[in-house]
């Protein structure tokens, strides 16, 4: 297994630039829930160990690791709303909802570190995309272990209040559970109209009714 170093930041830090944050969303291919995305700018003498991309994780890994960057690194997490998601289309809600993160840090860092191939605007001439990055590089697996947890947790919030989709267990994502609830208990305020088989959940009910 290739595991995720420090090599990305170390060359940042070689070109003069101090504040190096990892980038990462999570949260772009469920049918509801806001998509969720963590800045962490890790200080070099205190990195966790076991830093993974949180897909790599088991869900009580992911929660300690989360907890100690929160004690050792700087950490921001922003979300872009399902109302967003719906206007401006996931793509763009998960690049703003990268922004907002990056706005939240105390000091704007110099030089971020993104996972995936695209850069937010705002964040262009101080950024570089990383494939697969969450898998490569420490800062980058980092948020994608922040964002993952922050989400999950509003995942399960959102749960008690709409029981019956399995959000506890499938964050949102679309499980055959998942998809047979939509049928049988209909769309919430927090599914995302704009996705198919919500789209089309409620383009039948129109119909029908019409």
């Amino acid at each position: 297994m290739i595991l995720p170093d420090f090599h990305f930041e170390t060359a940042a830090l070689a070109r003069g630039l101090t504040r190096i944050a990892g980038l990462d969303e999570v949260g772009r291919g469920p049918l509801a829930g806001p998509v969720t995305a963590a800045a962490v700018v890790l200080n070099p003498d205190r990195i966790p160990k076991g830093l993974r991309d949180s897909k790599a994780l088991s869900a009580a890994r992911r929660e300690a690791l989360a907890a100690e960057l929160a004690e050792v690194a700087e950490v921001s997490v922003a979300h872009a709303s399902v109302e967003e998601i719906d206007r401006i289309n996931i793509l763009q809600a998960s690049l703003l909802a990268m922004e907002r993160a990056v706005a939240g840090l105390a000091l704007p860092p110099d030089h971020c570190l993104i996972d995936g191939n695209k850069i937010p605007v705002r964040l262009h001439g101080r950024a570089e995309a990383i494939v697969k990055g969450d898998a490569r590089c420490l800062s980058i697996a980092a948020a994608s272990i922040v964002a993952k947890v922050a989400r999950d947790r509003i995942m399960v919030d959102l749960a008690q209040q709409h029981p019956g989709y399995g959000w506890e267990t499938n964050a949102g994502y679309p499980s055959a559970a998942h998809k047979k609830a939509l049928l049988d208990l209909g769309v919430t305020p927090w599914h995302r109209r704009s996705f198919k088989p919500v789209h089309n959940i409620l383009y039948q009910d129109i119909s029908i009714t019409h």
